[in-house]
């Protein structure tokens, strides 16, 4: 028998004991609230999707995500193969990351810059050739100041050359499952086959932020100065303190680009636009976006990893009844009052038969409502549930049939 209970969200975040919730239908969602008049951008031919429905933004590509969640909070051809520019270099960070986490690279160690390296064009951190430079300062070089020839340093002293480097970041793009990456060069310097998508580009940031957190570090720097050079960080919020990282990007074909993250009350964003037309868009738009994500959606603990959701009835054994569970802390990101519009349903089939493993899938929660994203959660046994010896059996057996229960 499959049961179904029906819950109120917000009974359901304050605690409500569940089994005693009733039905409520939700009430007629109330129409996004829309950005102020001052930050509006020029229209743009095709709006992004969200779950408040269609927003203009004038950047061609554009994917935002909650750290946490994942859960995709604006989506503008976010799997559209696009150029990924400077932007590229997160990937050349990330690689010399795992070099560095494994033992095979230094922060103190110092690598030779090449006549190729020296000559590169674009950014450049100003590396003398047939010099030796610290680790940790190209990470500054690359990072802070966009240096191409820090790229190509880097690249040359960890694979040999540029080439073999970019295989390496191929291959870390397939390991991290970045379907519609692909990399020639470690810089984000035009070629033709160069490419990747707004949210491999996201997922990527998003990585670099939980894998090292140790190097994430050096994106929040605004200045560096190499070779009696200072330099600023190219990324317009971080210096006005509305984000902690990652990255720019532009060249001619690909326009103006930026990947970004920051933290407000515990709860993290990554936003990711590109092919806006000038630097003054960009910086307006993705202030204006990352504004947006923090004031129109919320994180919400459904239920931690110890909370009961529910009983379930189970046939012959010791127990009546097992605990359902989450097996984890469920923390979802919602538009902001989406307790007026969530239905929170609980599904399983009733009883189960005994014997009954922890962690056993018994049912599911699923989320849904007017402008809420779906939500389908695997419930599990919180406990054994030995079956009953024979004798046991067959008196439940009997009681079951006399009582009809």
């Amino acid at each position: 028998m499959l049961n179904r209970r029906i819950l109120l969200a917000q009974g359901l975040v304050a605690g409500t004991a569940l089994t005693h919730l009733v039905a409520a239908p939700p009430s007629i969602a109330q129409p996004a609230r829309r950005p102020t008049r001052r930050a509006e951008p020029a229209p743009a031919s095709t709006p992004a999707t969200t779950p408040l429905g269609p927003l203009d933004t004038a950047a061609k590509f554009a994917f935002i995500m909650d750290f946490n969640t994942g859960a995709t909070l604006l989506d503008k051809d976010a799997d559209a193969p696009m150029i990924p520019s400077s932007m590229t270099k997160l990937m050349t960070a990330y690689v010399v990351y795992e070099m560095l986490r494994a033992g095979r690279l230094s922060l103190e160690q110092e690598l030779p810059v090449s006549e190729r390296a020296w000559r590169m064009g674009g950014s450049k951190m100003f590396v003398e050739v047939n010099t030796q430079v610290k680790v940790e300062d190209l990470i500054r070089g690359m990072i802070v100041q966009s240096g191409n020839d820090a790229c190509i340093v880097l690249a040359e002293g960890i694979a040999g050359s540029e080439e073999q480097f970019a295989e390496l970041m191929n291959a870390k793009a397939r390991h991290l499952g970045l379907d519609s990456t692909n990399f020639r060069n470690s810089t984000g310097w035009p070629h033709s086959e160069h490419r990747s998508s707004a949210r491999d580009m996201a997922i990527l940031a998003q990585r670099i932020i939980q894998d090292f957190p140790e190097y994430y570090k050096y994106d929040s720097e605004k200045t560096f100065t190499y070779n009696n050079i200072k330099q600023e960080n190219r990324n317009p919020l971080v210096q006005r303190n509305l984000a902690d990282g990652l990255k720019t990007g532009h060249t001619e074909d690909a326009g103006y680009g930026l990947i970004a993250s920051a933290e407000r009350g515990g709860r993290r964003v990554i936003i990711m636009i590109n092919g806006l037309r000038s630097m003054r868009e960009r910086a307006e738009e993705s202030e204006r976006l990352l504004e947006w994500s923090f004031r129109e959606f919320e994180n919400v603990t459904l239920f931690t990893a110890a909370d009961v959701v529910d009983q379930v009835p189970v046939h012959l054994g010791v127990s009546r009844t097992v605990p359902l569970v989450g097996g984890r802390d469920l923390v979802v990101t919602m538009p902001r009052g989406w307790r007026n519009r969530a239905k929170v349903t609980v599904a399983f089939s009733s009883p189960v038969p005994a014997p009954v493993q922890r962690g056993t899938r018994l049912g599911q929660l699923s989320v849904s409502g007017p402008g809420v994203p779906d939500l389908n959660v695997p419930l599990l046994a919180g406990a054994d549930v030995a079956r009953l010896n024979l004798p046991g059996r067959a008196l439940a057996i009997v009681t079951r049939f006399v009582t009809g229960g």
